[in-house]
């Protein structure tokens, strides 16, 4: 609250006169004023006391004395002003602080008739110009004299015409949290200054991200989504963080290794929080019900609770990234963002490969029984899914292997480049026009619409290779017996709902049956093969020559 406090007088004080101290004094006297006021105002004692007494001798000699000293100064047949800093420089009005002043020397001493020296600077030196002689009249209220009195004050100053404190906010410059956001966000703000005009920083900030697996591809793609501006992520895993883990995957320490091992999820969405304390990050410890993997009778009610949750979660957020480690993990997900329209990114690796890829749209509901009507779109075919290249259903990709091929054995440098190229890809794609309808571009291809979006070409997928050095950008349209996005899958979905995912999820060959994979296979098998001799050709045809 600003407020200058100020003690009511009753009757007020009344102000007989007021000059200026060059005036009221004789030359030598404003000589010796001066200087002993600018000696009192620089000595390391009385430097910060405010409040004097000027006492002027027959000599025009000028001491300023504390307060204590009025009993002696006053029986010397002295001049005797009270003095104090003014900060006002009106030459008709004495400062404020003037109003207490007297108060106070009235209760203290009895006087009603006082002389007083507003003592006042120009640039740091003592100007008797400035500064100003009075005489004032005071008649303290005797009721002050009451020890449990409480005077009446003013000086409080309104804001909006009331009477109410006013606030003056320094987190913007002083908090730490702040501090660190505006310094990321400058970044940001730079890029859109000095390359992209059309970077729409506000909407990469609202955009929620739903990361499935918190491994080496969701820590790395999670810390790039902060560093794009974006905010709002949920993280979703059911392992623990192992002591291999750290080394490889950047959002855990051996701390975390510690005792078993924290849950991934938990722990990556407080150390995202230690990194920036603006993220809005969410840990969420819960497994993905996967094709090839049958549940028990009495493990039924936890797997559908899982599912509903993971069809709300995807259902809250605009992205979803399929960032897990066996491809069976991707399927309900990948299944869920096809029924709901929903952007999907995967990113998968090899030992020296690596794939990143953005799913196309999800079929529109439709009425014809035509499988292959609704893979059509206002701007031609959909774009595939994770799942579109596959002849056989997901299945179990784990249980029967060993132990080296369970673990995920990738180069180190890989899931950087993978995640990163994910990031980018979804930043890309929320800024094109026709968002997850946006066709897919191919490198160096002259139907490249690259021109027209600031961030570059926009591909279907990218495939790449460390130990050959090269990436590719490829095209690949949705198939209408796709396991997880076609129209047979996605409406049997639609109609039967968790009923159909368990009965997915328990019978491994369903799905084939379903999307005709089964009928494909058998029809391959079928297939007559004549296999022709070369060097009998060459008999038979004999020589020409």
């Amino acid at each position: 609250w600003c407020a200058f406090p100020a003690l009511v007088l009753d009757p007020p004080a009344t102000l007989l006169n007021l000059k200026p101290a060059s005036e009221v004094l004789n030359s030598d006297e404003v000589v010796s004023l001066s200087a002993a006021c600018s000696e009192w105002r620089n000595s390391s004692v009385t430097t910060d006391v405010p409040f004097f007494l000027v006492s002027i001798n027959s000599n025009s000699a000028a001491i300023l004395r504390p307060l204590k000293d009025w009993e002696f100064c006053k029986g010397e047949g002295q001049k005797v002003l009270f003095g104090f800093y003014d900060p006002c420089h009106l030459p008709t009005n004495p400062g404020w602080p003037l109003r207490n002043f007297l108060a106070f020397i009235s209760l203290r001493w009895n006087i009603e008739k006082i002389n007083f020296f507003c003592y006042r600077e120009k640039q740091g030196s003592a100007d008797m110009t400035l500064s100003v002689i009075g005489e004032a009249l005071v008649y303290p209220p005797s009721a002050w004299r009451d020890p449990q009195c409480i005077p009446k004050a003013v000086g409080w100053e309104p804001k909006g015409g009331k009477l109410m404190p006013r606030f003056v906010s320094l987190a913007e410059s002083m908090d730490p949290e702040r501090l660190a956001v505006s310094a990321a966000e400058l970044n940001l703000k730079l890029m859109r200054w000095r390359t992209l005009p059309s970077l729409d920083l506000d909407m990469l900030s609202g955009v929620r991200c739903l990361i499935l697996g918190v491994g080496t591809l969701g820590c790395e793609v999670a810390r790039i989504l902060m560093a794009w501006g974006i905010r709002k992520m949920t993280l979703i895993d059911s392992g623990r963080v192992a002591m291999s883990n750290p080394v490889r995957q950047s959002l855990y320490t051996f701390q975390d290794c510690l005792n078993g091992g924290e849950f991934k999820a938990n722990a990556a969405a407080r150390n995202l929080k230690q990194i920036f304390p603006a993220v809005e990050a969410e840990g969420i410890v819960m497994p993905i019900p996967m094709p090839g993997h049958p549940i028990a009778a009495k493990e039924t009610d936890t797997v559908l609770e899982s599912c509903k949750r993971l069809e709300d979660l995807i259902d809250s957020h605009d992205i979803t990234f399929l960032l897990t480690d066996t491809r069976e993990s991707r399927w309900l997900p990948t299944l869920i963002c096809s029924n709901k329209n929903k952007i999907a990114i995967t990113a998968a690796l090899g030992f020296d490969s690596y794939l990143v890829m953005r799913h196309g749209a999800g079929p529109m509901p439709t009425t014809s029984p035509c499988a292959t009507a609704a893979d059509v779109g206002s701007t031609g075919p959909r774009l595939g899914c994770y799942f579109c290249n596959d002849v056989v259903a997901p299945i179990d990709s784990v249980s029967n292997r060993t132990l080296d091929q369970q673990c995920t054995v990738t180069r180190p440098g890989l899931a950087p480049i993978a995640s990163a190229l994910a990031v980018e890809l979804l930043v890309g794609l929320i800024h094109h026009p026709d968002k997850i309808n946006a066709k897919g571009e191919i490198a160096g291809s002259i139907v490249s619409s690259s021109d027209e979006q600031p961030l570059g070409i926009l591909p279907h997928q990218i495939r790449g290779s460390l130990s050959q050095s090269s990436q590719l950008t490829l095209l690949g349209h949705s198939s209408h017996s796709c396991t997880a996005c076609s129209e047979a899958v996605v409406a049997e979905y639609r109609q039967r709902g968790l009923e159909f995912v368990l009965q997915a999820i328990n019978q491994p060959t369903y799905l084939e049956d379903l999307t005709g994979l089964t009928e494909l296979k058998d029809s391959v098998g079928s297939f007559k093969l004549d296999w022709v001799d070369d060097d009998a050709i060459n008999e038979e045809d004999g020589d020409d020559f």
